[in-house]
């Protein structure tokens, strides 16, 4: 009975020996979860203009380079527009030049017709003297040396003189305002100036938008989630397809109370679930600002009075030491199992 004891107690030593190794090399100072997945960068492609697919360059998930041509989107209607734009241009320079060249030619003969007009109100005064002197003696004169004629003909020099002299004046109060035609002819210069620059812009969208016509890859990749096809028509902001990046992370859902340990830096063991034998290894990279409740699109309320404690869950990016072999279809959204190696110190 004794040695049956014995045995017994020895049997539990063990038991509790090999549980101890057991928990101390594959329990302690490690944290698992299956709630993981591997992520990626995915950018949607959309259109920017509005027309039907003339080619569409790429196959479902087939890889791409950055600035690859992915589709193209009939640019006939955008090529008549640059066309025209630049037209418009074109008409809209020419003016400028034309005003330009006004401008300087008003600069420099409207302050010489100033001098020009005062040099003829003097001679027309002058003249106008002269033909009241003569005019005013012949009238002396009248029945002595004068004749009737001789007094017509310096009567009627006067009132000439006298016009002459009226329209003289006349041009020289034109001339005065030389100031106000060049300010006129400069703001119209201005004008036809900020006309180019409106035409140049416009030029410029439409050659932006005839651009947009041939769609390209913003990034290396693969092609996903395509919905478009030859021929479709498209409008601005229409989701066409998707680019994702080959480079991949793990995103690794803990409970709150797993994350007392962890820190930046410490070792990560990953498991996928769709390759059994494939063993990916990591680090921790980062744990999110919020949980996955408070980043939820409806935050749980708890305002109400009837709260019930959830253990909640917060990501932690996890990434990887080296990327999955690219014979093997491994891509984001995929279920991996992570276990970090909280007893790193870091």
């Amino acid at each position: 009975m004794k040695t049956k004891h014995l045995r017994i107690a020895l049997a539990l030593l063990v038991l509790v020996a090999a549980g101890s190794l057991y928990y101390t090399q594959y329990v302690q100072g490690k944290e698992e979860t299956d709630d993981a997945r591997l992520d990626a960068y995915i950018v949607p492609i959309s259109a920017h203009v509005t027309g039907y697919v003339k080619q569409l360059a790429v196959r479902d998930n087939a890889g791409v380079k950055t600035g690859q041509t992915l589709l193209i989107i009939d640019p006939t209607d955008y090529r008549i527009a640059v066309d025209s734009a630049k037209a418009a241009l074109a008409a809209a320079e020419a003016q400028y030049d034309q005003a330009a060249q006004r401008l300087a030619v008003t600069k420099v003969t409207a302050p010489s017709s100033v001098t020009a007009a005062e040099a003829t109100v003097t001679a027309a005064k002058a003249d106008l003297a002269r033909a009241i002197k003569d005019a005013a003696r012949n009238r002396r004169l009248k029945n002595v040396s004068a004749t009737a004629r001789e007094i017509d003909r310096t009567n009627m020099e006067e009132k000439v003189a006298a016009a002459n002299l009226e329209a003289a004046e006349a041009r020289l109060r034109t001339a005065e305002t030389s100031p106000e035609a060049i300010a006129a002819s400069s703001a119209a210069t201005r004008m036809l100036l900020a006309e180019v620059t409106e035409r140049k812009a416009a030029l410029e969208a439409a050659e932006r938008n005839l651009s947009y016509t041939t769609v390209t890859a913003p990034m290396a990749g693969k092609v996903t989630a395509r919905t478009v096809v030859a021929g479709a028509l498209v409008q601005p902001g229409q989701a066409l397809m998707a680019i994702s990046h080959p480079h991949l992370w793990v995103t690794a859902d803990f409970k709150e109370t797993q994350l007392t340990g962890m820190r930046v830096g410490q070792r990560a063991d990953i498991h996928v679930d769709a390759y059994p034998d494939l063993h990916l290894t990591g680090k921790v990279d980062s744990v999110q600002a919020a949980t996955g409740a408070r980043m939820s699109l409806f935050p749980p309320e708890n305002a109400t009075g009837n709260f019930v404690k959830v253990v909640q869950r917060v990501p932690v990016k996890i990434v990887l030491d080296r990327q999955p072999p690219e014979n093997m279809a491994v891509v984001p959204g995929m279920s991996v199992e992570v276990t970090v190696h909280v007893n790193d110190q870091k």
